[in-house]
């Protein structure tokens, strides 16, 4: 089984959509997994957020907004999970408050398991990077019963970019 069809069962078993596209059509995609207000980060090079996409919050943004854009910078199969930086940009601030997380995410930065990850994350961790590496919506039973959405996003959508710049 390929690491890209053992990354799609993961985001299934959690109930995270996907979408795979090119390129070119990449706003497009994202476009289609948005919904109402949104905001991003900027994406990596060859790769644009929407026309109508607020690229660059603002606090009032991010309380308002309803989806999040941001690039992922590896896809771990085994898990479905995608690791998104800690930077100037607001990753991380982008990914959390809206109720719905779009992650773009290159098929070439899927890596198998999670020491894959790690190995491939260390570098940048141990010069002082900072990421978080997220799976499936957030979801808490602290108090009980289980409450998805309670500390980051309800609703996660991967929109996966075929290899090519």
């Amino acid at each position: 089984m390929s690491i890209e069809t053992t990354f799609r069962e993961s985001l299934s078993e959690l109930d995270v959509a996907v979408t795979r596209t090119t390129p070119g059509s990449c706003a497009d995609a994202i476009a289609d997994a948005a919904d109402g207000k949104t905001i991003g980060v900027p994406l990596p090079e060859g790769l644009t957020l929407p026309p109508d996409v607020i690229d660059r919050p603002t606090n009032g943004d991010l309380e308002t907004a309803e989806t999040g854009v941001t690039p992922a910078t590896l896809g771990i199969a085994e898990t479905g999970s995608v690791h998104l930086e800690s930077d100037r940009a607001g990753t991380e601030l982008v990914s959390l408050y809206p109720q719905r997380h779009v992650a773009v995410l290159r098929t070439e930065d899927l890596v198998s398991d999670v020491a894959t990850a790690i190995d491939r994350l260390g570098p940048d961790l141990r010069a002082g990077g900072s990421g978080v590496i997220a799976t499936g919506p957030s979801a808490t039973a602290d108090m009980g019963s289980l409450v998805v959405g309670a500390h980051g996003p309800g609703e996660v959508h991967v929109v996966l970019v075929e290899a090519g710049r």
